[in-house]
Formats: structure tokens, C-alpha cells, sequence
């Protein structure tokens, strides 16, 4: 293995980690044409649009400005902030038994997340799985988004840990690169076996 230190403590992204999180799983309840459910993902309520939410842009001014451009769309982009929930449909598999048996070994558990402010405070409240969670850095509450460094200054400042202590879990390898480029540990998500076999690997998990 290239590490020569092993990690000491876990950061768990949260959407496609830990969660299943599509815009589609909304809209396909909304759309009942294929070709225009696909259409507006692509060029109205899209995952780019969504971002800025995650980058720290609020949704009172978001959702206006994406009224003006698609009118005929009002309800639906509305329906995105008033039930952005059912975009998290489900918690991904897996996931939560190896963040049982960490936290069951006494790992330190934090998160990085890039995720709205408006959505997070009910997101949160009904996932327990965070309950022990040291720490989340939420994008949104800090204005700046995975992969900008900022976001990795701001997590070791708050979870006083030096960068070679973390071993980060992101289903993207551009954060995961750019937590690497910190001297975090990382891991690209694909699925939980993977996950479970490289937490092994570094002596996370027995």
C-alpha cells in the first residue's frame, strides 16, 4: 500500500455513500413522459443548478431566477424545494452496518458533505445514523463545496485531526483526489464490499 501512515479516524461523504440521493426520484412521480422527465433533468432542475444550493446560494434566490427562465415549470421547480426529501430515497447498502461496527470499534466518525443549508436541517433530523457522528461539515452552512481546498482546511480545523489521520469515502474521485492532495487517506466509493475490504486493509476494521 502507498500510505505509510494508516488513518485514525473516518469521514463519510453523505449523497451516493450513505445515502441514495437522485434528483429523478422526485420528478419521476411529477413527469409521466420519459422523454420530458429526462429533458428537464437536463436542462431545468438539473444537478448543476442544484450545486449552487450546495455551494452556499440560497433557495429564495435560486427558485426565482429558474422560474423566470422556464415559467412554464413554476410548480415543478417549486415542488423541488417544497419536497426535496423524496430525492433521498433510500440508504445505499450496506453503508450503515459498516458505520455500526466503526463506531462499535471507537473510530471517530465525521462527515463532508456538499448539501444545501435550506435542506439540511431535515435531512438531519431524521437520519440517526449521524447520531454518532463527531462532527459534519455541511457545504452549504460554509459557502464553499467539495472540491475547493477551503472545505478541507475547514474539516481538519473542526475536527482537530492532521490531514494523515483522515480517511475519507467520496463517491467522486475529484474530491477524493483533492482530499488526497491535502495528505488525507481516500477511497472512491463504488460500493460497501469494496469499502469494507479497504477499511480492513487499513486496520479500521477488523
Amino acid at each position: 500500500m502507498s500510505d505509510v501512515r494508516q488513518p485514525t479516524a473516518v469521514v463519510f461523504d453523505v449523497g451516493r455513500v450513505i445515502i441514495r440521493w437522485q434528483l429523478r426520484y422526485l420528478f419521476e412521480k411529477l413527469i409521466d413522459d420519459p422523454r420530458e422527465l429526462d429533458w428537464f433533468l437536463a436542462n431545468v432542475v438539473t444537478e448543476q443548478w442544484h450545486h449552487q444550493h450546495d455551494e452556499g446560494r440560497s433557495l429564495a434566490e435560486m427558485l426565482p431566477e429558474r422560474i423566470a427562465l422556464f415559467p412554464r415549470y413554476e410548480a415543478l421547480i417549486r415542488a423541488y424545494a417544497a419536497r426535496f426529501p423524496e430525492t433521498c430515497a433510500e440508504h445505499v447498502p450496506g453503508t450503515l452496518d459498516l458505520i455500526a461496527r466503526l463506531g462499535a470499534r471507537g473510530v471517530p466518525l465525521f462527515g463532508l458533505t456538499n448539501f444545501g443549508a435550506d435542506f439540511w436541517p431535515q435531512f438531519r433530523a431524521v437520519q440517526p445514523v449521524f447520531d454518532g457522528f463527531r462532527d459534519i461539515v455541511v457545504s452549504g452552512h460554509e459557502k464553499c463545496a467539495k472540491p475547493e481546498p477551503r472545505i478541507y482546511a475547514i474539516a481538519e480545523a473542526r475536527f482537530g485531526l492532521p490531514p494523515e489521520a483522515l480517511f475519507f469515502i467520496d463517491d467522486k474521485a475529484e474530491n477524493v483526489a483533492a482530499a488526497q492532495a491535502r495528505g488525507w487517506h481516500g477511497h472512491v466509493f463504488t460500493d460497501a464490499a469494496r469499502l469494507e475490504e479497504d477499511l480492513r486493509e487499513r486496520g479500521l476494521l477488523a
